[in-house]
């Protein structure tokens, strides 16, 4: 099922370029256009007009989800890392993972439920440092209320992961809002399952007062854990991905296979086997795996004979500085020497023909 690319992954990576200071292109670009939040969203291709609209008026919104991009691309590429598709990112690619994305496999429903959920936690951590005129900390959270522990006080500042979440639906789902296909339909389903998944590991942070801590007085807020949680509970959910095929109204999903079960909100769906990665594959999106480091140990997906697809693998000789007899010292340090130290390493050997494959 291959669809036109679109969504999030059209014009994020120039969100990226554009609104990220660390890229050196941004501020140029800023320059030119007198940093008019109209002229950049204007500029942005592949948005529908409810999306010019929020970008309008809310670029300060724009910039952090910009700044959000590296790290939750980052998280994927970690729960891929041992994988022959490893999220891996183009750099000459406007699409940021090229034409993998066209295939409506489990690698798409990762993709999308990562970045929707990047998106919120971005937004959110805006919200809690002051960073967006539109939202602060979570209004609701005023007063006392109880919990197992017994009374305390809202206090601090608990991090608004409604707004996150809303406007991440607004703007994230816009696109696809407009479409009314079957991937339109997988695109916001795992959309809203990465939403979902931020929440889901919101966790009450208390601090105590009173004599000698004896915690007479409690003061407590909502915070977001770690974006990692996030990252390896979308994992679990890739690994239990349910494949579905369209209901016959075309309002939503039932199981291609009838012994597995109805997906939830919280699960992630694909309409379409995986390609195996194995070699460079234009029409896949596939970069192969030639040239990966490969563990020789290992029985899982790192392994030599998974990861190079039974190619066989090239051995090298390196030496790297590395960290050694390290002794405590009181109080309160840890010195170590530096050590050479010799090791080998494994890379999948390159298929006969290095070249892109082309569909016959």
């Amino acid at each position: 099922m291959n669809v036109p690319l679109g969504g999030i992954w059209l014009w994020l990576p120039l969100l990226l370029t554009w609104l990220t200071p660390e890229v050196s292109s941004s501020w140029w670009y800023m320059r030119a256009t007198g940093g008019s939040s109209r002229v950049m969203c204007d500029n942005v291709p592949g948005l529908v007009s409810r999306q010019r609209q929020l970008c309008h008026r809310h670029p300060d919104v724009m910039r952090a989800i910009g700044l959000g991009v590296t790290e939750w691309t980052a998280e994927c590429q970690h729960q891929f890392r041992q994988h022959r598709w490893n999220c891996n990112t183009l750099d000459r690619d406007h699409s940021l993972f090229g034409r993998v994305l066209l295939r409506s496999s489990r690698e798409s429903a990762f993709v999308y439920a990562i970045s929707s959920a990047g998106v919120v936690f971005a937004i959110t951590r805006a919200c809690s440092q002051g960073e967006l005129k539109s939202c602060s900390c979570d209004p609701k959270k005023k007063g006392t209320a109880k919990d197992s522990k017994g009374t305390f006080d809202w206090g601090g500042c608990s991090d608004n992961i409604d707004y996150g979440i809303k406007f991440a639906r607004a703007f994230v789902d816009a696109k696809e809002r407009k479409g009314k296909d079957a991937r339109a339909l997988m695109n916001l389903h795992n959309n809203r399952a990465g939403r979902k998944a931020v929440k889901r590991f919101l966790k009450q942070e208390c601090k105590c007062h009173g004599v000698s801590g004896s915690c007479t007085l409690r003061t407590c807020w909502l915070a977001m854990a770690d974006f990692r949680k996030t990252g390896d509970y979308l994992w679990r959910k890739y690994n239990g991905a349910i494949q579905v095929v369209m209901n016959q109204d075309g309002t939503g999903f039932t199981v291609a296979n009838k012994r597995f079960k109805k997906p939830t909100k919280n699960d992630l769906v694909y309409f379409e086997n995986s390609p195996d990665y194995c070699i460079r594959d234009r029409e896949a999106g596939s970069l192969g795996t030639a040239g990966r480091v490969c563990n020789l140990t290992s029985r899982g997906m790192d392994s030599c004979e998974v990861m190079c697809c039974g190619r066989g693998y090239d051995t090298s000789h390196v030496t790297r500085m590395t960290k050694c007899e390290c002794k405590f010292h009181w109080c309160c340090a840890v010195r170590c020497q530096d050590c050479l130290e010799a090791l080998d390493v494994h890379t999948c050997k390159a298929p006969k023909s290095v070249d892109w494959t082309t569909p016959t």
